[in-house]
């Protein structure tokens, strides 16, 4: 597979190479990722901004961690936006954004911890 969104070498720096540790990453990515995703939709339908913005600083972490740096800026650029109040037009986009790319990142997790399994 072509890994688009994440970056396998950084992530096997931080795992070693170990497959438990991929999919415990795989495991905790996926867990934080829906709860972001749903806090998300649930702030944005009550205009609630500031908890947008927190939302962005948190997603922006974890998307930073698996090597999804246009993710990370993108959620950078929602995070202050947000806190600001600005642009709440773009907010709908970042947030499918945010769930489009998070999906296709847990699918390359996904192949990458088959591929460390089978190899282990």
């Amino acid at each position: 597979m072509d890994y688009k969104l994440i970056n396998p070498d950084y992530l096997d720096s931080v795992s070693g190479g170990d497959p438990e540790i991929f999919n415990e990453i795989l495991s905790l990515f996926k867990e934080q990722t829906t709860e972001i995703y749903n806090e998300m939709a649930a702030g944005f339908s009550k205009n609630n901004y500031a908890l947008l913005g927190s939302l962005a600083h948190k997603a922006k972490s974890s998307a930073a961690i698996m090597g999804m740096e246009e993710l990370a800026l993108m959620l950078k650029t929602f995070e202050v936006q947000a806190r600001d109040g600005k642009e709440p037009g773009l907010y709908q986009s970042y947030i499918t954004r945010f769930k489009e790319d998070t999906d296709s990142a847990i699918a390359e997790l996904e192949d990458l911890v088959n591929i460390r399994l089978k190899v282990k």
